[in-house]
């Protein structure tokens, strides 16, 4: 039985869905507050992983690009670059009050801005620090984004 090209679009959607892998990037402006609200948030108390979530450390088998710390001038090309070496679709979170703006570092000689200056961002998870359950309801629009309203397998 041959499979057509829309059913195998939305069994191939469905599966990306269920298994999104996460690179977490730190762009170096930051407290680290945030790259420890993200790592809380991946750890068993939250239990991420029973939403398919996974943290990968090449950006060639990521979904779903999560940074945190505003941007400075030496990490500008490389936050380019990693956005470059994501396979499409792809998705972008900036978590934190630094990456979404700056933040108390704003203004530095040395720092560029929110990651929105460098690459397109798809979702904003305000705070200093976000709680991880913030941040996990930010991949989960990041998700919805990503792959439509109905990526839970949800009746419409």
């Amino acid at each position: 039985m041959a499979i057509g090209s829309y059913a195998l679009e939305r069994l191939l959607r469905w599966a990306r869905a269920k298994s999104p892998w996460l690179l977490h990037l730190n762009a170096g402006a930051c407290c680290n507050g945030c790259d420890i609200e993200l790592v809380a948030a991946l750890t068993p108390f939250y239990d991420v992983e029973r939403f398919g979530i996974k943290l990968v450390g090449s950006p060639r088998h990521a979904d779903i690009l999560a940074i945190v710390g505003g941007v400075n001038k030496q990490m500008e090309e490389r936050v380019r670059r990693i956005y470059n070496q994501m396979p499409e679709p792809k998705v972008v979170i900036a978590i934190g009050t630094c990456s979404v703006d700056g933040g108390a570092f704003n203004g530095a000689y040395n720092v560029v801005g929110g990651v929105d200056k460098i690459i397109p961002v798809d979702v904003y998870v305000p705070g200093c620090p976000p709680r991880p359950e913030a941040i996990i309801h930010g991949v989960y629009l990041a998700l919805r984004k990503l792959y439509g309203g109905d990526f839970l397998g949800k009746k419409r």
